[in-house]
């Protein structure tokens, strides 16, 4: 066998010994037999198209980092409620990374009996195709799953990051390679440091989506993502998907937004914008979410001025995640 065919046949014997394989369709709505706990509903939340993968998605997902137990050390009990809370309340995309600490291996506990209805993401740091290659193996495993839906090369933030990721033996080369062998559906790029750097990721290479901050506070930047990624990837049909909504509930602090109606419907109502993904810390804060998405309506230009003006002296407070890199 080719190493390619060895690679597959290795991931699908290890995920098949490890909890059974499920099937690679696209999302269905309907259920299957093995799809019984926890109750699942109708998602009641309004949904928009991915950019041009034809694949349609509530607007609110579920994020696997931060302020949730989904990436905290021997919080499993607290995560496995979390998710299933999530799949009750009709979530159906999840967001994960490799370097998420437990976040992976928690989703792969409870996912794979309702995979074919669901659109699973997560990320990769490694910027060399072999590197890049050994941590989707890992990330399969992790998740319980034969494929994912979504594979992000993760906060990428420095020109030169992209010169290794596009050069030779860079990581593109192994999701353009898992994407060919169906391990992979889609592929994207991510980042919160500097839209610059997004924006010529998308000019270099047809991603099918990107993961940005888009928050009420991104105006006041200097360097905002809104303009600087927003048009480009209408342009280019590109998937986008909202992140740092809230900001980590700073957004929340006396005197700036008065609740997630706020944050998130600002965020949604930027034109280009096709979904959030937002952690929750429990299942009532997730529930709360839900019903803001449930309920979301694109907001008046009046009510997006008035938005802009209460994070105008808050900006900086509520784009800290910039630093990162």
């Amino acid at each position: 066998m080719t190493p390619k065919t060895t690679r597959r046949a290795f991931l699908a014997t290890s995920i098949a010994v490890a909890g059974g394989i499920v099937g690679t369709a696209a999302l269905k709505e309907e259920r299957t037999p093995a799809e019984s706990s926890p109750t699942l509903v109708t998602a009641t939340m309004p949904e928009r198209e991915l950019g041009s993968t034809g694949v349609r998605l509530p607007i609110l997902g579920l994020g696997g980092a931060g302020q949730t137990p989904l990436s905290w050390e021997n919080s499993e009990e607290k995560a496995i409620a979390l998710v299933e809370k999530a799949l009750a309340l009709g979530i159906r995309h999840f967001d994960t990374g490799a370097s998420y600490g437990p976040s992976e291996d928690y989703l792969g506990k409870v996912l794979p009996a309702h995979r074919s209805r669901l659109f699973l993401s997560s990320k990769t740091a490694i910027r060399d195709r072999d590197g890049a290659w050994r941590e989707l193996e890992r990330t399969l495993k992790r998740l319980n799953t034969d494929y994912l839906d979504l594979w992000q090369l993760h906060h990428v933030s420095f020109e030169p990051e992209l010169d290794e990721i596009f050069g030779r033996n860079g990581a593109i080369q192994a999701l353009e390679e898992a994407k060919q062998q169906k391990l992979v559906r889609f592929v994207g790029i991510t980042g919160h440091h500097e839209p610059a750097i997004i924006a010529e990721g998308l000019r270099r290479y047809a991603f099918d989506t990107t993961l940005i901050p888009v928050n009420a506070a991104d105006k006041h930047h200097p360097r905002p993502f809104i303009p600087a990624v927003l048009p480009l990837a209408q342009e280019k049909k590109v998937g986008v998907i909202a992140m740092k909504v809230p900001a980590y509930g700073r957004l929340f602090k006396p005197g700036v937004l008065e609740g997630m109606h706020q944050a998130l419907g600002y965020s949604l109502s930027v034109p280009g914008v096709h979904c959030a993904v937002i952690a929750a810390e429990n299942p009532t804060q997730l529930e709360s979410n839900v019903k803001v998405a449930q309920a979301f309506q694109p907001l008046a230009e009046r009510a997006i001025a008035e938005i802009e003006q209460r994070t105008a002296a808050a900006w900086e407070d509520n784009t800290f995640f910039r630093a990162w890199t």
